[in-house]
């Protein structure tokens, strides 16, 4: 049934740090160019890691935003973390100093959290002892680290949350973020996800799931989301964190919107740690549920950004639950994903996504899936190939699956006003 709700959800700033550009609009002028963030990565390169490939962020400068102290206390996934909030808040342009921030909370998803602090310090404890590894070793490799960080930094004093369900847990973190805002426990949310999982043990250990890419020779091609000729994902890194915010309080600032989130839903497969369900049935359900609680229709749909990592069993597992969600429009429905430009930011993809449905909505275009070259008769929807689209989008869907077989799907909508009109108090346009 549709949310009925008084309070409403909106997102009113995005950061984001990507192997395709650091800010919103370098990330977003790559992405839509067709650019590739994937190439031969040097620490893997140099390691007897089989797989040589990555999607990193180039040119990240942390001094610029943290202090030398503690940019030496924090790993890279929190650096990442902490500056892309940094940049989430300037870009809403909130005032903390005149916001009551008992009101403001935080949830961060990461899967992979401090690997490269515990690489390195375990690497001076085998050589040295434990007295040479770093003070600050149990503060910066912790899950909640890259959290605990943001809310002292920023001086947030709501719930501070670190959501550690997988590849889908940047998408549960808004979720969650919105459930708080609805509950009234909040106003504005800081919600989304970090990760730096490229070190040789993190990608030795994922690649030995069969889950990955060994298109070394071929780094910008190798992610090839719903293409026939897939062979898995490459791994990358990076953040992006959305200001989620209560309409009413978004209005009385001022705030710029760049859409409102009017429904979510997460499920389970309960089928296999690393497998989809081939049927997909608990993914079918979690992206009807969260249709159901926008209170649309699936023929209203203009755009879905798919999860797409380029496995060859999860895209014909995620075309699968298309096609049972959407029925005939599902040939009619743009779909793309994003991680063939980026590879997968693991624990950050689906803030990053959700953040690109923002912009389609915003600036009427798609971005493309690129690497499209040989069509799937198993995944025969529209792709949006290799080139971005012009096209009208005023609801977006991001779709967001995991291992463990969790399921999370995300709806945002073009925000028409302030006046109620229909179930959950949307402008809608016929």
């Amino acid at each position: 049934m549709a949310l009925m709700n008084k309070r409403r959800v909106v997102i009113t700033g995005i950061g984001i740090i990507s192997p395709l550009g650091i800010g919103l609009e370098e990330f977003w002028v790559n992405v839509l160019a067709g650019k590739s963030g994937v190439d031969r990565c040097p620490a893997l390169v140099k390691s007897d890691c089989p797989w040589k490939i990555a999607g990193e962020v180039h040119g990240f400068r942390p001094e610029e935003w943290l202090t030398r102290k503690d940019v030496k206390r924090m790993d890279r996934f929190t650096q990442f973390g902490l500056v892309s909030s940094h940049m989430a808040i300037q870009d809403a342009g909130l005032d903390l100093a005149r916001e009551d921030c008992t009101r403001i909370g935080l949830a961060l998803g990461t899967a992979y959290s401090g690997w490269g602090f515990a690489a390195q310090e375990y690497d001076a404890y085998k050589t040295k002892g434990f007295e040479a590894m770093s003070a600050y070793t149990s503060i910066a490799v912790f899950t909640g680290s890259c959290g605990g960080q943001i809310s002292l930094h920023l001086g947030l004093h709501a719930s501070s949350l670190t959501i550690a369900t997988g590849c889908d847990c940047a998408s549960a973190a808004i979720a969650q973020a919105a459930d708080m805002i609805l509950s009234n426990d909040v106003d504005i949310m800081l919600a989304g996800g970090a990760e730096a999982p490229i070190q040789p043990i993190v990608v030795a250990a994922v690649g030995t799931s069969h889950a990955m890419s060994a298109r070394n020779a071929e780094p910008t091609s190798a992610s090839r989301p719903f293409d026939q000729k897939r062979d898995g994902f490459v791994m990358s890194e990076g953040a992006g964190v959305l200001i989620i915010e209560e309409l009413e309080h978004a209005l009385r600032r001022r705030a710029r919107v760049y859409a409102e989130l009017t429904g979510w839903a997460s499920t389970c497969d309960g089928y296999h740690m690393c497998q989809p369900d081939p049927e997909g049935t608990q993914a079918v359900r979690g992206l009807q549920l969260a249709l159901d609680r926008a209170g649309v229709r699936p023929e209203k749909v203009d755009y879905l950004n798919a999860h797409g990592t380029s496995t060859p069993l999860g895209d014909k597992a995620e075309t699968i639950v298309v096609k049972s969600v959407f029925g005939e429009h599902a040939y009619n429905v743009p779909i793309s994903s994003i991680k063939s430009s980026l590879g997968h930011m693991q624990g950050a993809c689906g803030s990053v996504e959700v953040a690109a449905c923002c912009l389609a909505i915003r600036d009427n275009i798609l971005p493309p899936t690129i690497n499209y070259e040989y069509p799937d008769p198993e995944c025969d929807l529209d792709f949006v190939p290799n080139v971005a689209r012009h096209r009208r989008v005023d609801v977006a869907v991001s779709n967001s699956l995991g291992f463990g077989g969790r399921n999370t799907a995300l709806v945002v909508e073009r925000f028409r006003g302030q006046h109620a009109n229909g179930a959950n108090g949307k402008n809608r346009e016929p």
